[in-house]
């Protein structure tokens, strides 16, 4: 029989009591108590039914002659009575009953019948051979007692009493207190008081106990409390049911610790984290005392190799997080963080090398074993009383990560098989966490490394600003950014300032940011305006997104690009989709420079413009990308605000604006990279200038070559002489020459000394090896023996050739006029191309 819906009192079952009679009746078959259910099934309220005889109470549909005397045949039947029978509504309606007829004995001995009738179109098994009621105190496995006012028992049925693991004298005449200390009695009879006073039946009570029956091994229980009454509603005692539901509360209660470990496992991209949370989530509820272990390996960002690990790898493991009932973990041999080793047949290196879980009900913790192999952890276990024990191994994705440790060492009975279950599913969960923590942490470094790599470590030496600068990386949710800056040293003592910001983050990130500052290196170098930078960069870009794989997502790019020259005090900057820079004049009144806004690098197909303006001397120019303005609360406004607050002393040293700056910032670390460049403009004095208007006569050569020499002279630099009235002659004899138009010559002392040759024509000359026969063809040459760097520079009104020397020799490059070793190198073809690289 099904007695699967018999735990509650408002259910529809054949245990349904509001729809069961249930008759207390003296020998004589004169009813003495009556229920709410017995008024419900028949008609008669309780001062109609009590004191009246059960033949007139259940009146049969049969002729009355034949059921005179049915009911003294059934109460007196010594072993109870149990059948179906028709009888008569109060308002005469014919109903089908199922009766049981039991004996009672009070603890005087006095015998009383229990009379049970239940309706047989509410039983599931309306018809069967065998009364319901055979069923429900016989064969149910819930169990059935009635205590009386005094909560004494007087009466329980087989179920109850094998459930409890005392018989039935045993609990006779005793309260529950008595005979089942390991029960939650106290509440229990709590409950039975409630019932009594109030008749308000008590449904579904659920509670913890160690029953006799099995007294080394918590159960769950659910009762269901009624209470009795006699036909004077003078309250008789309470009848209860209670049905075992420990399989389905362990059930509930391993639900609810997964749901529990899925919120607490996992919450960050922290290995040590994630093991330190493994261990809190399985503490106090499955275990006493937790230990994470992982493989020393594995935490030094090693690969692990997939399979069960060898042996020898276990020498060195690492505590990852551990946790106890016990404040301070005092069963922890070792703290979190620190190397620990265990012997080769130790539980831990058995499970990782053989790969499988492993499940001590009973630890033996006696002189053999692995407890031989390692006297000390042996015995401080025994010493703390553990006595069962389980090793479950972390593996994720095929590999193996370390192992985790369960313990108990109170009286809450040894680990069952399905604690072993639940201990697997929270080690699967940490380990899947742990692994993803792991790549995450390889990717990261990586991609910090690569990213420090490719940033510059140290601003280049130039004349034209004082320069310096931030970069702060992201928090680790975010990932390492594509943000960079560069401060380019460029022709005529002009730099080059640059600040850009790649879109997303990651490796495939930094990896763009390194080709676009490549690119942008390579494109300074070739002289460009600002603008035409900003168009090759888009070109590249696009080309790179054609050629990328479809899974490294979006690639593009913002960048701002400007080019200050100390001589005339003027910048020209163009942007491509960046935040404008934020100017302060030198006596500290700020203003966004209102440049042309051009679209992110890798759109393609617009045009991009520049601006020249003009930057006073001590002039500060602040660019940064916009991870300096956006933090979690995204406001713009705010970011230029508070940048705008923290320059507003522009003479301050530039290291303590930038920490102010970046001490500005709101929530600690921002949400995306932030790089900040400051610089502040420079002015080159006259006496460091020099300038000529050449005739397109050769004669004028010479003076050239004297103009040049007498400036050497004022600026202490008579030691160049010779290479300097090389230059100047090549240089100036080409223009004459090869060009057209209006010629200059112009010498800046700076960092080096620069000579420049200007004149209308836009052919560019090229660098070769003329042959012994040639007449020329060897002035390029002897410029690039001579020069540092030289090239050639594109302006609206043509070119300019130009050449720097450091001011002072190379130490070991012999004398600057050694014309001997010159004319050596014109001999040999072979010769190296000094300081020739750049051009």
């Amino acid at each position: 029989m099904c007695a699967s819906q018999s735990g509650r009192l408002s259910g529809d079952g054949v245990f349904d009591l509001t729809r069961t009679a249930v008759v207390m009746a003296d020998r004589a078959g004169v009813a003495q108590g009556w229920t709410k259910g017995a008024e419900r099934l028949l008609g008669y309220a309780v001062s109609e039914a009590v004191g009246r005889p059960l033949a007139e109470l259940f009146t049969g549909v049969a002729p009355a002659a034949s059921q005179d005397n049915r009911w003294e045949s059934r109460l007196a039947a010594a072993d109870g009575w149990s059948g179906l029978e028709a009888v008569r509504h109060k308002d005469g309606h014919r109903l089908d009953l199922e009766f049981r007829v039991l004996p009672v004995l009070d603890a005087t001995e006095r015998s009383a019948r229990l009379v049970l009738a239940a309706e047989m179109t509410q039983t599931p098994w309306s018809g069967a051979s065998q009364s319901f009621l055979e069923g429900i105190l016989g064969m149910s496995p819930i169990g059935v007692a009635m205590v009386n006012a005094d909560l004494e028992f007087v009466w329980l049925n087989d179920a109850l009493e094998r459930m409890g693991g005392t018989s039935r004298e045993q609990r006779l005449g005793k309260r529950l207190a008595d005979i089942q200390p390991g029960l939650a009695v106290e509440a229990l009879e709590a409950e039975m008081r409630k019932v009594l006073s109030t008749g308000t039946p008590s449904v579904g009570y659920e509670y913890l106990g160690r029953p006799q029956s099995d007294p080394e091994r918590e159960h769950a229980y659910s009762t269901s409390f009624f209470r009795l009454e006699d036909e004077a509603g003078q309250v008789l005692g309470v009848c209860y049911m209670v049905l075992d539901v420990t399989e389905s509360y362990r059930a509930r209660q391993r639900m609810a610790l997964l749901n529990k470990a899925g919120e607490r496992i996992g919450s960050s991209l922290d290995v040590w984290q994630t093991a330190q949370e493994l261990a809190d989530a399985a503490v106090p509820d499955l275990a006493d005392f937790v230990t994470v272990d992982l493989l020393d390996a594995l935490l030094c960002g090693e690969e692990p190799t997939p399979g069960p690990v060898d042996a020898a790898d276990l020498v060195t493991m690492r505590r990852a997080g551990q946790q106890s009932v016990r404040e301070g973990c005092p069963e922890a041999v070792v703290a979190v963080g620190e190397a620990t080793a265990y012997p080769p047949s130790a539980p831990v290196v058995l499970s990782l090398v053989e790969g499988n879980s492993a499940l001590f009900q009973t630890l033996d913790l006696a002189a053999g074993g692995w407890a031989a192999d390692d006297p000390v952890r042996a015995a401080h276990l025994r010493e703390l009383g553990f006595h069962s024990l389980m090793v479950v191994p972390l593996r994720a994705r095929g590999v193996f990560l370390g192992a985790a440790t369960f313990a108990r060492w109170q009286h809450t009975g040894p680990f069952q098989p399905d604690d072993l279950v639940l201990a697997e599913e929270f080690v699967t969960r940490a380990a899947i966490s742990i692994d993803n923590a792991r790549r995450y942490t390889r990717e990261h470094n990586a991609a910090l490394t690569l990213q420090h790599s490719l940033l510059p470590h140290d601003l280049p030496e130039q004349c034209a600003v004082e320069a310096a600068y931030r970069y702060l990386p992201a928090d680790s949710l975010s990932g390492v950014g594509g943000d960079w800056f560069d401060v380019i040293p460029l022709s005529g003592a002009r730099v080059a300032l640059v600040v850009g910001d790649v879109v997303g983050h990651g490796v495939h990130a930094a990896a763009t940011m390194g080709r676009l500052r490549a690119a942008v290196q390579a494109l300074a170098d070739l002289d460009l305006s600002p603008e035409e930078v900003l168009a090759h960069l888009d070109d590249m870009l696009n080309r790179v997104a054609h050629d990328a794989n479809a899974d490294d997502g979006v690639i593009g790019a913002t960048c701002l690009y400007a080019v200050y020259d100390p001589v005339g005090c003027r910048c020209t900057l163009a942007r491509a989709g960046h935040p404008a820079p934020l100017l302060i004049s030198p006596t500290g009144n700020g203003r966004l420079l209102e440049l042309p806004t051009g679209p992110p690098l890798g759109l393609g197909g617009m045009p991009f413009e520049s601006v020249e303006l003009p930057l006073p001397e001590g002039s500060l120019l602040a660019l940064y990308t916009n991870g300096l303005l956006l933090g979690k609360a995204l406001d713009l406004d705010g970011g230029i605000t508070r940048l705008r607050t923290a320059l507003a002393a522009p003479q301050a040293p530039l290291e303590d604006l930038c920490d102010t700056v970046i001490g500005g910032l709101p929530g600690g670390r921002p949400v995306d990279d932030v790089a900040l460049l400051l610089a502040r403009t420079r002015a080159l004095a006259p006496a460091q200038l020099a300038t000529w208007e050449i005739p397109a006569d050769p004669s004028a050569v010479g003076q050239a070559r004297r103009s040049a020499a007498g400036r050497l002279a004022e600026w202490d630099l008579e030691e160049l002489e010779f290479s300097t009235e090389l230059i100047v002659s090549e240089l100036v004899t080409n223009a004459i020459r090869h060009a057209s138009g209006p010629i200059s010559l112009r010498m800046i002392r700076a960092r080096a000394l620069i000579c420049e040759v200007s004149d209308s024509s836009s052919t560019s000359p090229h660098l070769r090896h003329a042959r012994t026969t040639d007449e020329g063809g060897r002035g390029l040459f002897l410029i690039a023996r001579y020069a540092e760097r030289w090239g050639t520079r594109y302006t609206p009104q043509g070119k300019i050739i130009w050449a720097e020397q450091p001011l002072r020799s190379a130490a070991g490059a012999g004398p600057a006029n050694d014309l001997s070793a010159l004319l050596d190198g014109l001999d040999d073809p072979a010769a190296p191309f000094t300081g020739a690289e750049g051009r």
